[in-house]
């Protein structure tokens, strides 16, 4: 079934994908399983649940995932364009279903629950966009005349609006952030970059001027005694107790006040008990899993390959980055799951979605399969 000689789907995958970053990922979802029974059983007791609930539900939903991920791994990016097209389209009426019948949760509409799941629309665009975004590009490198440039500008202010209206502002920020990035790696002029980030300064400005909870968070950060700093105050206290090698399994202190110990605040929560080793270990899979990627991305010679791979590695890094920044500190407190560690089905699943993607267009595919795509004559001019 493994034998080079058969051509089997199984084999063909088997001897194509990167095994030591398939290696990482799945490390990291080991190490989300763990962190999960040790972060979450306090925050189940304190609202009258099981105390394994939220472990519970973590392994099922990383049941799923892994057959997303798989799945997803074997697909051409034929396929992978075809599916994210899909896939956007159907979170974007999710979303404006979300606006419009959403329960509204501390001024927020972001969950829809359909046939008793609940669901975070948002999380599911992210790598739909992103793909959608790369394809857009490469097609403008690959047909000048094409204004796949402006249509990829269209899609950002589309889903950027929606955002904005739920609103979620870390999930806006991480999407522009995003789509800037590949906008510069596609060779856009640097007056447009500086451009994007000055409007992308604009709004955060604006925000700061007219959304309340916004603005309190940016001047908690800037001077914490202003307001209640109560959870990322803990955080730091957690990182202190722990120490080098942490206080242990189950012997955490932050974990039984934090309210958030099992999503926003599990790598606080891995610093009290297992060590700032652990948390140095966990970045350095997140860096390998980002920095492999992009190596791969760069060495592809189909420009939509290289884009798509591009764009969901920074924004599987830069999503990890921002979760433990927000841990230490060092930018204002902001609501985002640290991928395959926090607690999470829909950021599960999708982070499982965008990683398969990420095997799949890093796979060696032969050189013929590559030309047919129809992308390697552009990357030779775009080189």
């Amino acid at each position: 079934m493994l034998s080079r000689e058969e051509r089997t789907p199984f084999s063909e995958w088997w001897w194509t994908v990167d095994k030591p970053l398939m290696g990482a990922i799945l490390a990291l979802m080991l190490t989300g399983v763990i962190l999960s029974l040790a972060a979450s059983p306090p925050v189940a007791t304190r609202i009258g649940l099981d105390p394994f609930h939220f472990f519970s539900r973590h392994v099922m939903f990383l049941a799923p995932s892994c057959l997303v991920l798989l799945g997803v791994s074997f697909l051409s990016p034929r396929a992978i364009r075809r599916s994210a097209l899909i896939i956007f389209a159907a979170s974007i009426i999710l979303i404006v279903l979300t606006l419009a019948i959403g329960p509204e949760v501390k001024g927020s509409r972001r969950w829809i629950t359909l046939l008793g799941v609940n669901i975070q629309a948002s999380e599911i665009a992210k790598p739909s966009f992103v793909v959608i975004a790369a394809w857009l590009f490469a097609e403008s490198t690959r047909r000048p005349e094409m204004p796949a440039t402006s249509m990829a500008l269209v899609l950002l202010l589309m889903l950027v609006s929606l955002l904005v209206m739920e609103p979620d502002f870390g999930q806006t920020m991480l999407i522009l952030m995003v789509w800037g990035s590949l906008f510069f790696i596609a060779g856009m002029r640097m007056i447009w970059v500086f451009g994007l980030a000055g409007a992308a300064a604009a709004g955060l400005f604006s925000a700061y001027l007219f959304v309340p909870h916004v603005a309190g968070r940016i001047k908690r950060f800037m001077n914490p005694a202003s307001g209640d700093t109560f959870q990322v105050d803990t955080a730091m206290e957690a990182f202190y107790n722990g120490g080098w090698f942490g206080l242990g399994p189950g012997e955490g202190i932050a974990k039984r006040s934090l309210p958030d110990s099992h999503t926003d605040f599990v790598f606080a929560v891995a610093a009290e008990e297992f060590g700032i080793i652990l948390c140095l270990a966990m970045l350095a899979l997140f860096a390998f899993v980002v920095i492999r990627t992009l190596s791969r991305a760069y060495a592809n010679e189909d420009m939509f390959s290289r884009f798509a791979a591009s764009g969901l590695a920074i924004l599987f890094g830069v999503q990890a980055a921002i979760n433990m920044s927000v841990n230490l500190q060092l930018i204002p407190a902001k609501g985002m799951t640290l991928p395959f560690i926090s607690y999470g089905g829909s950021s599960i699943v999708s982070l499982a979605y965008g990683v398969g993607m990420m095997l799949a267009l890093t796979r060696l595919r032969p050189r013929t399969e590559v030309e047919a795509s129809g992308h390697a004559e552009a990357m030779r001019s775009y080189a």
